[in-house]
């Protein structure tokens, strides 16, 4: 680092300020010396002595001044050697200053230029070992990209590998598919001939045992035919009579009640109207047996009392649940059986006062009535 050069007035500073002091300590050895001057013996009034006592006090101030004027002298003298001494003293000391600042200057200037070379070459180093790091990491980072490069490449000849393998083993396989295919075929096909063979030979005894057994079967079906035939005109005979006959009470009732008393027809009348309610209740059930369809859990000895409402023209507009049969399924199969019904159209022709108990009636199913 270069040191600055000390101007003019800085260079006289010191050096003035020596001299200032100098004159300073002179003056006031002058006055110590003026203060310090013997006092002379006191005049005597002698007239004759006058002129001599002033001659002798001229003398005095004679010697005196020239005392003083000696004294002044050698002060001058010594003050202007002092003076000089101190001049030459300040001078050489203000020499020696700016020789010693000039060397401090020069001693700071070759630190601050070895300071700078120091530093020049401590961040010429560290650039240096930068550069090598840089150069190392360049060098670390191209060989583990190669080393990766070179996984990859074995990572991709084994997966090759492997499937070269795999494709090769799948191959075989279909090759020994295919090959026992050909011979599972081959050996079915034979197969297929002597079963063929044998099932000609088993559908020849079996066709001929159908036949048998189908005569047989048309001759029983035929009988059964028949005998049925036979049934049905019998039932049909019993329910055209059991018509006929409920018919024929109807017809008598009615006539004992158009000819008889009025107590007479009101029995009548009652026990019609049981007989109605007691053909619409076997009514309503075999209309509701005709839609049921039976769950699993229906058991015999299972009973429901099921609430229903009617309209006058037979429409069912309501069926719940009063009292459970314990089984969930069988009351929800009679529940939905009745609502199937959905309008009895016999019931149109009934009176107000036949119809008044269909209104809101209960009645109780059991799996027997429901499965007519």
């Amino acid at each position: 680092m270069q040191q600055r050069e000390p101007s003019a007035s800085e260079s006289y500073f010191w050096p003035s300020v020596w001299a200032i002091g100098l004159h300073v300590l002179v003056f006031g050895m002058l006055f110590v010396s003026f203060a310090m001057t013997p006092e002379l013996p006191p005049s005597k009034p002698i007239v004759q002595a006058t002129l001599y006592q002033l001659k002798s006090k001229s003398q005095a101030t004679t010697q005196t001044n020239q005392k003083i004027a000696g004294e002044a002298k050698k002060t001058a003298s010594r003050q202007t050697e002092v003076e000089q001494l101190e001049q030459k003293k300040v001078e050489q000391e203000a020499v020696k200053a700016a020789e010693q600042k000039k060397a401090d200057a020069a001693q700071k200037a070759e630190e601050a230029a070895k300071a700078a070379e120091a530093k020049k070459a401590e961040e010429a180093a560290k650039a240096n070992e930068a550069k090598k790091a840089a150069e190392a990491k360049k060098a670390d980072d191209s060989k583990k990209a190669d080393e990766a490069k070179k996984a990859a490449e074995k990572q991709q000849a084994d997966i090759a590998k492997k499937k070269a393998e795999e494709e090769a083993k799948k191959k075989a396989e279909e090759e020994a598919k295919k090959q026992a295919a050909e011979e599972a075929k081959k050996k079915a096909a034979e197969d297929a001939k002597k079963q063929a063979a044998e099932d000609a030979k088993k559908k020849a005894a079996e066709d001929a045992k159908k036949k048998a057994a189908a005569e047989e079967a048309k001759k029983k079906a035929a009988e059964e035919a028949k005998k049925k035939a036979a049934a049905d005109a019998q039932k049909k005979k019993a329910q055209e009579a059991a018509r006929k006959s409920a018919e024929e009470k109807k017809a008598q009732a009615l006539a004992e009640l158009l000819s008889d008393n009025t107590e007479r027809q009101q029995a009548l009348a009652d026990e019609q109207g049981d007989q109605v309610a007691g053909d619409f209740d076997d009514l309503i059930r075999m209309r509701a047996a005709e839609g049921w369809a039976r769950p699993p859990s229906a058991r015999k000895g299972m009973t429901v009392v099921l609430q229903i409402n009617m309209l006058p023209d037979g429409t069912v507009t309501g069926v719940k649940v009063l009292k459970s049969s314990g089984d969930g399924p069988f009351d929800s199969s009679a529940v939905a059986a009745v609502k199937n019904i959905g309008r009895l159209t016999e019931m149109q022709g009934l009176k107000p006062n036949e119809f008044n108990p269909y209104r809101s009636f209960k009645m109780t199913f059991t799996p027997e009535d429901l499965a007519l």
